[in-house]
């Protein structure tokens, strides 16, 4: 049975984390999805076209990455990604909804 996957930080969390520590937040949507709107300065990296290896050889493995889509599955996969790679600090902060209503 599916559940949706975890989600590492509430949207407090999330603004309070990158408050203090800075990094980089990632949108995980579609270009349509994030059409209607993203979080200010997100970087954008199509999980459904398999954008994120390609953008995230360029990044830093040690800086904070802010993971969200639609509702936190694709993010969180995404985020798994990440941390296979080798980064360091990735966080599935869920949702856009939830994050542009707080």
């Amino acid at each position: 049975m599916f559940f949706g996957s975890k989600v590492d930080l509430t949207p407090a969390e999330f603004r309070e984390s990158l408050d203090k520590e800075g990094g980089m937040v990632l949108d995980c949507r579609t270009a349509q999805e994030c059409a209607t709107g993203m979080y200010p300065n997100a970087v954008h990296a199509d999980w459904m076209k398999g954008e994120l290896h390609s953008k995230s050889q360029a990044w830093d493995k040690e800086s904070p990455i802010y993971c969200y889509c639609r509702s936190g599955a694709r993010s969180g996969a995404a985020a798994e990604f990440l941390k296979q790679a080798g980064f360091k600090k990735v966080y599935n902060v869920g949702g856009y909804g939830q994050l542009s209503r707080t």
